[in-house]
């Protein structure tokens, strides 16, 4: 499909030229595919570096929470099996069984939710690392048990796992939003993001692969692959081979390892570029979240700004708005067209923005929270640093209306005064009311 970067196949035995005439040639008509292949390259480098024994035995060995929860994982036996079972159980007609990565995080416990409020068969996948506050996570798991979502604790690179929940369920569909989110976090911690986002994913698509039946698979990517462009609104056709950020290049490279397993295996991949998302339940680490906290403390709050006192904005989309386009992106889906690791026919390949369209400055955020918090925010102004970080954002979400009628329906404000009321409650703090 022509909004995606596709890589050639293997090609054919051909004698090679070596003349310097036609090695310079070569190079300049390979620069996208050189880029690939080099980032894929380095991103194995980091593999092998960050799991070998040379390197981990320099350390305790919980100091990497992915090799922490890995080994960790307790699962198995008829009680937990028939937990497996109820949980993935359809209760609709027509309905699906989805197995959800990263179910007790921000996005997958808003998205296993509402599968499950209409009738779908859900069963959660995560590891619960301590990137952010475990305990928060451990509060969504309680919320998805109440309505009969269990939550099965294990590492997306747990092979054996995967394919023990896939003997047990055939699933229909996997909901894949496990990663190691974060753009600042990759420059302290490189390997967590290679290990989630890279080889996790492989993981999962190695399982699908061979399932039979294999499963329709949507799976979060990330607005960040725009990284350096400076077109806007951000269309699926626009270049993607220019990230700020670690990040960034991992869910790029996972765009294009699903373009390989669609092409070689048949499996049908739907991809999601989340625009900044928000709400109640959020991650803590984002801006709009710690915001909060830090103006309740009484703690001033860094106000980026761009260069020559440009200004830095967000397309802030609220996660109700986001659950529509996981669940639009689910209905439309197509089968895999593999059986037993073997394509039999062209499968589903797509990739869609799920944006609000309404870039809005951080300056703006910060304004609204001062309002619903009823507290002056101590604003510490300073440049946008090097960091990951790109200045703006803005959806262009035509492909998504046009696929699946995606329309956000909430603004900032709106979603703001959402989240600052569950915060309050949630923290118990009784210092503001959003009224």
């Amino acid at each position: 499909m022509s909004h995606l970067d596709h890589t050639p196949s293997t090609p054919g035995k051909f004698k090679i030229d070596k003349s310097p005439y036609y090695s310079r040639t070569r190079w300049h008509s390979s620069v996208a595919k050189l880029t690939l292949w080099s980032s894929l390259f380095v991103a194995l480098i980091f593999l092998f570096f960050y799991r070998s024994p040379s390197s981990s035995s320099n350390n305790p060995p919980s100091s990497d929470p992915s090799r922490r929860y890995l080994a960790s994982a307790n699962w198995g036996g008829a009680a937990w099996e028939k937990r497996v079972r109820t949980s993935a159980r359809i209760r609709s007609r027509n309905g699906f069984s989805v197995l959800v990565t990263g179910a007790a995080g921000f996005v997958g416990t808003h998205v296993s939710s509402a599968l499950k409020r209409r009738g779908d068969g859900v069963l959660g996948i995560d590891n619960f690392n301590d990137y952010y506050d475990p305990t928060l996570k451990r509060a969504r798991q309680a919320l998805l048990e109440r309505s009969g979502v269990f939550i099965v604790e294990g590492d997306i690179n747990d092979v054996a796992l995967l394919k023990k929940l896939f003997d047990i369920v055939p699933f229909t569909h996997v909901m894949h939003l496990a990663a190691q989110a974060g753009v600042r976090y990759a420059m302290q911690n490189p390997g967590s993001y290679v290990h989630s986002n890279i080889a996790g994913f492989v993981s999962l698509l190695e399982v699908c692969k061979d399932a039979n039946p294999q499963p329709a698979i949507v799976w979060a990517s990330s607005s960040s692959v725009y990284g350096l462009n400076t077109k806007v609104p951000f269309s699926e056709k626009d270049r993607t081979d220019q990230p700020a950020s670690l990040y960034a290049a991992t869910k790029k490279a996972g765009e294009e390892i699903a373009h390989t397993y669609n092409h070689i295996y048949g499996l049908s991949l739907t991809g999601l570029r989340f625009f900044t998302v928000f709400g109640p339940w959020g991650r803590p680490d984002m801006a709009y979240f710690f915001f909060t906290k830090d103006i309740l403390k009484g703690k001033s709050i860094p106000i980026f700004e761009a260069a020559n006192h440009g200004t830095v904005a967000r397309d802030f989309t609220y996660i109700d708005d986001i659950v529509k386009g996981c669940l639009g992106s689910l209905d439309t889906a197509e089968k895999s067209t593999g059986s037993g690791g073997k394509k039999k026919g062209p499968a589903q390949l797509r990739v869609f923005n799920l944006g609000n369209t309404s870039p809005v400055p951080v300056t703006d955020l910060v304004s609204i929270l001062e309002r619903l918090l009823k507290v002056k925010a101590k604003r510490n102004v300073m440049k946008l640093p090097r960091n990951g970080d790109v200045p703006y954002t803005h959806a262009n979400i035509s492909y998504a209306q046009k696929e699946f009628g995606y329309k956000p329906t909430t603004d900032l404000q709106t979603g703001l005064k959402k989240f600052v009321r569950w915060y309050l409650s949630y923290y118990g703090d009784k210092k503001a009311v959003a009224r």
